[in-house]
């Protein structure tokens, strides 16, 4: 093996020690190759380079120390199968209490006399200290130990033998695909460097050095994809240009007064829309409730006045009827013949709707899915509108495109990201941000309790409930098992012995079928149920302005910018609105984080701090369709995003199709990147 490219063509279980029932654990973990393995980096890592002295040991903390067995107690059975094994060790100058369960192997190990490292957590009782279920190595073993993601039947010391081996396997020199000038320039160490290390290093300043590198590459790489996703896709000339704006003519038939963001934000599109080079690729950016169906009406107003066809296309069928509602309220004035296209629409009303379209008898279709169906032909689309795009995939939106002629596209989305990522994430499109509320949308007052005072919290929404309103639960999870959270399911069940036990309650997640998630919705619109327990598939969802507080469990779970996204699911009625974060974690770093959604009701002032303080990690993967998963860098800061995009704008500016010499290493991992999520194709 020569080079890191010919890693991850090698299939796993060419590996010595995994065969093919290891290698399906590893596939669980995205894992196929050696070199997806070498990829596989630790979550976090065990310092056992320092062994602590017994005196000095803190408590609740995961630390190392060196201690000789003095003593074995007899195995002692207790609750029927379970077997408690306890030792007591000393450094040489206190004891500590050591206790296994069910560990046969560990204390037939542990001879008295022998010394060995032990890491875990300790407790102090007076002046005993314990230690229970710890790690033990022999003491050849100081070091930085890494821990791995983990699934059921592989350990984290079974991926690290793996992965020592997979190292062995490297070249004494590897090709690295990043050129000697740009390491240079941002003072990043060796691809060799960086992967021997961050899984083995020997020191906490190794790997910063490691993850530097290895953050920088990943977010370089996924930058000059988006570049050439961009180039290939190009912008070329549409087949309807607006010779005249008619968003004045509009607005006068509004019964409100639009915001200077939402005028802005119209201006920008017309202007697009005018320009005969190429067409409207635009992203319109707003918060909760800023405005953007307003904006979106506008256009259409002006793009069908121009004898354009529009088509909207929203991610659920409730949302899609939602939109057409407030569509067909907008421009209910005129003239404009509006329809909706959804599965659960008759074929009859199908079959009518396809031949309107064809024939231009419908000037703005809204709808779901349904859209893209082959049956749907159009005789003049000329703007394309989606909302909340990353719940859509690449292809799907192609498909809608795809059946206009270079139409206009706008994509609305609610998820306020900082611009940094968002020139990124949406790097094909230019960016229109909503950064003012219309007046009279509601503040929602947000409080942060422990579980102890969550009865009080019961009685609050009692209270809420009896005066007419309707109340959200969030929890993280849908069935136990994993964790030690709680199900939604399971909480359903328990809220039945509460105060809320004698209230309707719909239950929500992410398993059940979309036309039984449409349903349940539909059912707390109208009031059938009176609390929707739900996990975070509402993040996205339908208005119910009767909805007044929302609470969520295990607060501390979320990402900031999640917890925002689930607040803005209340206070869209007229009633003063709630949410109540519920969480036991005391970390400081925790609590400084939750306080943020406390104090503002600003979505970007709460991203740009979620950026922050997690990193762009939450930003991607399974929340931006079509985008690889970040790994390495989901945790970096807004100034290395900042580098690589830098470093990817003078790259693709003197060699766009990365055909050079020193930029083929990159090309390849672009190409290796973006064919996770079907893109590699796009970008020949």
């Amino acid at each position: 093996m020569n080079n890191m490219a010919s890693a991850f063509d090698m299939p796993l279980d060419r590996l010595s020690g995994i065969g093919e029932s290891s290698a399906k654990l590893y596939n669980k973990l995205g894992v196929r190759s050696v070199g997806e393995l070498l990829r596989l980096y630790p979550r976090t890592y065990e310092d056992w380079s320092k062994p602590l002295k017994i005196s000095e040991l803190p408590e609740n903390t995961a630390v190392c120390i060196k201690a000789v067995i003095e003593k074995a107690y007899k195995p002692a059975r207790v609750h029927g199968n379970l077997i408690i094994y306890k030792f007591i060790a000393s450094d040489g100058y206190d004891n500590i209490t050591i206790t296994f369960f069910n560990q046969k192997y560990t204390y037939e190990k542990l001879l008295k006399g022998g010394e060995f490292l032990f890491y875990g957590t300790v407790k102090k009782y007076y002046s005993n200290y314990e230690m229970s279920s710890p790690s033990v190595s022999d003491i050849n073993s100081i070091g930085i130990h890494p821990v791995y993601p983990q699934t059921a039947g592989l350990t984290t010391k079974r991926i690290e033998n793996a992965v020592r081996r997979a190292i062995g396997l490297l070249p004494v020199k590897m090709n690295d695909p990043i050129p000697k000038s740009i390491l240079e320039q941002y003072g990043l160490c060796s691809l060799d460097f960086a992967i021997r290390k961050i899984h083995f290093p020997d020191s906490t300043e190794d790997i910063e050095k490691a993850r530097k590198r290895l953050a920088f590459e990943e977010l370089l790489v996924l930058q000059l994809g988006m570049a050439r996703l961009k180039r290939v896709g190009g912008r070329e000339q549409p087949s309807y240009i607006i010779k005249e704006d008619y968003s004045g003519e509009f607005k006068r038939l509004l019964p409100f007064t639009l915001t200077g963001a939402q005028e802005r934000a119209i201006g920008q599109c017309i202007a697009d829309m005018k320009q005969h080079g190429h067409s409207m690729n635009r992203l319109i950016q707003g918060d909760v409730g800023s405005g953007k169906t307003a904006v979106a009406a506008s256009v259409c107003y002006t793009a069908i006045k121009n004898g354009m066809q529009c088509a909207f296309m929203a991610p659920t069928e409730i949302l899609a009827v939602q939109h057409y509602k407030s569509l067909c309220e907008l421009l209910s004035d005129s003239g404009i013949r509006i329809e909706l296209l959804t599965g659960s629409v008759t074929l009859s009303k199908k079959r009518a709707i396809y031949g309107a379209l064809e024939n231009g008898e419908i000037d703005l279709i809204i709808g779901t899915h349904a859209l893209i169906s082959e049956n749907v032909v159009f005789r003049s689309l000329g703007l394309v509108i989606t909302d909340e795009q990353h719940r859509f995939g690449v292809r799907q939106r192609a498909a809608l495109i795809s059946k206009g002629t270079n139409p206009h596209i706008m994509v609305m989305s609610a998820t306020p990201i900082p611009r940094t990522l968002a020139l990124m994430i949406f790097g094909d499109l230019d960016i229109s941000v909503l950064n003012e509320l219309p007046p009279g949308r509601q503040k929602v007052d947000t409080y942060l309790i422990d579980s102890g005072k969550r009865n009080r919290a019961y009685n609050f929404l009692k209270k809420h409930i009896d005066n007419g309103n309707r109340c959200y639960i969030v929890c993280p999870l849908v069935e136990e098992g994993e964790t030690e959270l709680e199900s939604a399911e399971n909480y359903v069940k328990k809220l039945k012995k509460t105060v809320l036990g004698t209230y309707g309650a719909g239950l929500l997640h992410g398993k059940m079928k979309s036309s039984d998630k449409d349903a349940v919705m539909a059912d707390f619109a109208a009031g059938n149920i009176d609390i929707l327990v739900s996990t975070t598939v509402i993040e996205v969802g339908v208005n119910v302005p009767e909805a007044t507080v929302m609470m969520i469990e295990n607060a501390d779970r979320f990402g900031l910018s999640q917890l925002h996204q689930l607040r803005g699911r209340v206070g869209r009625g007229n009633n003063k609105s709630f949410c109540i974060l519920v969480s036991d974690n005391q970390s400081s770093l925790t609590r400084k984080r939750l306080a943020v959604i406390c104090q503002t009701n600003d979505g970007f002032k709460i991203a740009d701090e979620d950026l922050r303080i997690r990193g762009p990690g939450d930003f991607f993967g399974s929340r931006q369709h079509g985008l690889p998963e970040l790994k390495a860098a989901s945790t970096v800061g807004a100034d290395m995003l900042e580098k690589t995009q830098n470093a990817a704008r003078n790259i693709i500016r003197s060699d766009p199709d990365l055909q050079n010499s020193e930029h083929r290493g990159l090309k390849a991992e672009t190409d290796r990147l973006f064919s996770k999520v079907g893109n590699t194709d796009q970008l020949q």
